[in-house]
């Protein structure tokens, strides 16, 4: 179990997290703790990544999405994605898994994708393990 900014992340690596938020504001900043260092190469800025992740919102206490219960990884171009992923997955390990507590100016800010589940202005929440 890790706790920060009193998230509690639970669970195997490998397999989906239980992802526990406490009542309250979120932190103001980006958040990036290592709930397990990987061991493998290190993700560089602008890098393909292959990851399994959890997305919560922080307000709502709710998934918006999740790659294991699509039941496949994800790849994607760090380029590609949301400012809180393009500065919070640098410097992770293969093999690793990370909180990110991501403020809505480096998410979606007041314009979340329409029909995504993510309230405008909202904190988001993601665990993420490194594949590759």
């Amino acid at each position: 179990m890790s706790e920060t900014a009193k998230v509690k992340v639970e669970g195997e690596l490998g397999a989906k997290p239980e992802v526990l938020l406490p009542a309250g504001p979120p932190p103001a900043e980006l958040l990036i703790h290592d709930v397990v260092e990987g061991d493998g190469a290190v993700a560089e800025p602008g890098a393909s990544v292959n990851t399994h992740y959890v997305g919560i919102g922080w307000d709502t206490k709710r998934q918006f999405d999740a790659s294991w219960d699509r039941g496949a990884p994800l790849r994607f171009p760090l380029s590609g994605v949301i400012a809180g992923w393009q500065q919070g997955i640098p410097g992770m390990k293969v093999g690793g898994r990370r909180l990110l507590v991501i403020p809505a100016e480096l998410a979606y800010g007041h314009r979340p994708p329409p029909g995504s589940g993510i309230g405008a202005g909202e904190t988001l929440v993601f665990v993420i393990d490194l594949l590759e």
